[in-house]
Parts: structure tokens; C-alpha cells; sequence
């Protein structure tokens, strides 16, 4: 006879607890904490794959190492994300927040592969919805096959009985087993069905793509351990006001976690951004104050991207500091640097920062941008669209350099900056770049007044 016992569960991290909590000690969340059923079973349960291998140790040097022919995805930037596409036997974790494009990126990918046979399991949305998805994206491809179903046991004999090369399951949040007394999405539903899909492809070798939900600090729901299991975890980032996805990687093991691929939505489907920085730079006429151009670096990929200041004076009497895509609390510290070290005054102003394109940038080169645009805004007095920016600045005014410079000043080039900004101190490894590129070497913030504006400060 099965023994059950009940457990409380953090809904949040995953932390087990005998009794009911207020607050997990784990996460430190309120309320989290649901009352779970756990059933063991003596015998085998039904419907999930067993790992049965006759397995001994090996010495290393008799152990084998081949390189494994990957999946093409047919998606190029999904594939530089992965190292080259889908190894056969693994387990992948794509997160996002909703309506990000999801079930769009997976169903693309579903309908890209024409020589594979993909199961796509939906436990969101009814056939008829899929369908009317395909046909936007790939009307062409009436090949895939679609199933609804939730049972973890039920999934588990179709894909028996279909053998597929990929399995898609949208999401891993609508699963649930008989063997667990608990609704679907709770970490012990979570944990299991996650498992016996891991069991199913290391023993069978057929890739499986789980989407998963978020939580609203940007974390992917459920416990921790999911993305221990699984071999990849991918994110997919943008701002729903705008087109332009990111999708990067956190955990890769079969390849580097330092590549980002950018996509734009559209009517059909996600289309893949080969050059971003053509696009997230407005092709304007008219010279306007308070923009300027940085070049910078997300992962292993060097883009430019546009920074816009707007500085006016303060109505209310409090000024008031609000950016979009940047850190909020680096510009208080910038704008901190102008004052002490430039005789910049904005006692009385208001300071608004925005990245065009909808992204957010961590990247600390973009502060020389940060900088030149709330002066020019300032001034009113506009930078000309073909000068970069690329350098950090300190707390005592220097300009400090930042890694990759070589990159960034070609993807300048390539885009026909005819000026880039960078620290005098990056200037040691660019002989090479400066015979050809107008490269402008700063040591402090008052010397890129004195560039820009011709002058020595700004009162």
C-alpha cells in the first residue's frame, strides 16, 4: 500500500518544512508555503522511463570523447546561442515573461526542422490555437505533429509510440503526474515531471525543450533544482512596447554562455537581427542635442546602441532622475562626477535617460555616452551622428577603459563612425586601429568638454 505524507512547500524556492510558515527562511518571501500530498510507491510507476544500464567504471583514458553532430535549428541566432545547435539527448529550459514569444520561438523552431519528425505538446492552448499560430509562422510545414495533453504519464506513451527526433513541451508548469497528490505547477509536480523527461532523454537521445514560466523578479518558477537538471537554460528578455527580443543564455553545457541572439517580432513570427546596430540607430537629418552613440558589448557581441538626455529645469522644486534601460542609481553617480569634477550644475534640473530600442544595458562603457548626451542636452547643442562613445568613468573623473575596445571600434567603423571616444589608457593595443580610425584618447571627464564643446566646464 503506498505511504503518504504531507509536506509544506516554499512555492517560491522549493524549501520543504514539516509545519505551516509565515516566512520562508530560505527565500525570505511571505506566504509561500503550500500544503503538498507526496505518495510513495513500492512498485514501478507507471508510464515513466526506467534507467536500466549496466554501468561500471571506466579510467579516463578509455573513456571515448567524440564530437556529437548537433541539430540545426535552421534559426541562426538560436544555433551561435547553443554553439552550433541541439545536442542529441539534451535537456533545454527556455524562460521568459508572458507574451514575450515563447511558444512563438519554440513553434518556429518546430516547424523549421522539415526532416525531423517534432512532437509539440501544448498544455496551454487547444490544437486549434497551435494551428492558427503555424499558419502565420510557416504555413508551409502542416508536417508537425501537435498533441494536448497534460498526464505526465499519457505524454510518455505517445512519444513511445511516435518516436520523435524533438520534443517540445509548452510549458513544464501545465504538467502533472498521478503520483504526486499536488495541482500542476507546484515544486513537486515541477520536480518530477522534469525528472522522468531528463530520464527519457538520456536513454532515449531525442533533444527535449521545456518552456518554463517566471516569476515577477525575473527568475524562472519552481525549484532551483530544474535548472541544475537541465543541460540548458535560456532567456528570453524584451520590453513588450517594443519589437526587438533578446535571448541569451545563463547555463550552456555544451557551449559558451557569452553569445546573445536578437530577434524582431513580427506579423509572422520572430525574424532574426544580423545587424542590430543598423537598427537601434535612428537614421535621422536633422542634428538633435541630447543624443549620443556608445559602442558596446552584451556577452560577445559589440553593438551600437543610442543614448538620449533631456535636461530641463525642475517645475516642482525637487529635481526628479528617471531613466529607462539604465540604472538609475549610476546616473545619480555621473551626474555626481559632472558636478564635482566639471562644474556641471544641476541643482535645479531635471534629468531624464532612455536607451532607444527598448533594451537595458549593464554595460559600464556606455557611461562616456551617458555623459556626452546630458551635456549636449544641456548645451542644446547637438553631437554629430558619427561620433562613439566607449569608456567608464570613476568617481574622480578619469576615464577608465574597458575590455574588447578593438571590437568595439570596428563595429564602429562598420557602421561609419568617423570619431570613437576611449580612455587614453586603452590606446596601448590599437597601433593597428589608429592608422585607419579616428581614435580620440581622454584621461578626464573635463577634457571631453573641452572636445565636444570647446570649452573648459559647463556653468
Amino acid at each position: 500500500m503506498a505511504k503518504t505524507k504531507s509536506v509544506y512547500v516554499c512555492q517560491n524556492c522549493g524549501a520543504e518544512s514539516v509545519k505551516w510558515l509565515g516566512k520562508c527562511p530560505a527565500c525570505g518571501e511571505w506566504n509561500t508555503y503550500v500544503e503538498e500530498r507526496i505518495t510513495q510507491e513500492t512498485k514501478k510507476r507507471p508510464g515513466l522511463v526506467a534507467v536500466s544500464r549496466n554501468a561500471t567504471p571506466k579510467p579516463l583514458k578509455d573513456i571515448e570523447s567524440s564530437n556529437e553532430r548537433r541539430i540545426d535549428t535552421r534559426i541562426g541566432e538560436l544555433n551561435r546561442i547553443l554553439g552550433g545547435g541541439i545536442v542529441p539527448g539534451s535537456l533545454l529550459l527556455l524562460g521568459g515573461e508572458p507574451g514575450i514569444g515563447k511558444s512563438t520561438l519554440a513553434l518556429q523552431l518546430a516547424l523549421g526542422l522539415h526532416q525531423n519528425r517534432v512532437l509539440y505538446i501544448s498544455g496551454e492552448e487547444s490544437a486549434r490555437q497551435v494551428k492558427l499560430r503555424a499558419d502565420r509562422i510557416n504555413p508551409a510545414n502542416q508536417e508537425c505533429l501537435i498533441l494536448n495533453e497534460t498526464l505526465l504519464e499519457n505524454i510518455v506513451t505517445q512519444i513511445e509510440n511516435v518516436s520523435p527526433d524533438l520534443v517540445v513541451i509548452d510549458s513544464i508548469q501545465t504538467l502533472y503526474t498521478d503520483t504526486i497528490e499536488s495541482s500542476p505547477g507546484s515544486v513537486s509536480q515541477i520536480r518530477e515531471t522534469a525528472a522522468a523527461l531528463l530520464r527519457y532523454a538520456k536513454t532515449s537521445g531525442v533533444p527535449v525543450i521545456l518552456i518554463g514560466h517566471i516569476t515577477k523578479d525575473g527568475s524562472i518558477a519552481g525549484p532551483k533544482v530544474l535548472e541544475h537538471i537541465v543541460d540548458v537554460v535560456l532567456q528570453f528578455e524584451g520590453d513588450q512596447n517594443y519589437l526587438y527580443r533578446i535571448l541569451r543564455s545563463s547555463k550552456n553545457r555544451f557551449g559558451s554562455t557569452s553569445e546573445i541572439g536578437i530577434f524582431e517580432m513580427q506579423g509572422s513570427g520572430l525574424i532574426e537581427v544580423a545587424n542590430p546596430s543598423e537598427i537601434l540607430l535612428s537614421h535621422r537629418d536633422d542634428h538633435l542635442s541630447g543624443i549620443a552613440v556608445a559602442s558596446t558589448i552584451d556577452g560577445a557581441r559589440p553593438f551600437l546602441i543610442e543614448t538620449q538626455a533631456l535636461v530641463s529645469s525642475a517645475v516642482y522644486g525637487t529635481p526628479q532622475r528617471s531613466t529607462t534601460g539604465f540604472d538609475q542609481r549610476r546616473l545619480n553617480m555621473l551626474l555626481a562626477v559632472l558636478e564635482r569634477r566639471a562644474g556641471f550644475r544641476l541643482a535645479n534640473k531635471d534629468v531624464f535617460l532612455n536607451i532607444a530600442g527598448g533594451l537595458r544595458v549593464n554595460d559600464p562603457a556606455i557611461d562616456l555616452a551617458v555623459i556626452a548626451a546630458i551635456l549636449s542636452s544641456t548645451l542644446d547643442v547637438a553631437i554629430p551622428g558619427t561620433t562613439c562613445f566607449a569608456a567608464e568613468v570613476g568617481l574622480s573623473g578619469e576615464i577608465r577603459p574597458v575590455n574588447r575596445i578593438d571590437q568595439r571600434i570596428a563595429e564602429a567603423n562598420k557602421l561609419g563612425m568617423t570619431r570613437i571616444f576611449v580612455s587614453k589608457y586603452s590606446s596601448k593595443g590599437l597601433e593597428s586601429i589608429l592608422k585607419t580610425s579616428k581614435v580620440i584618447t581622454l584621461g578626464r571627464v573635463e577634457e571631453l568638454v573641452r572636445h565636444l564643446f570647446g570649452r573648459d566646464s559647463v556653468e
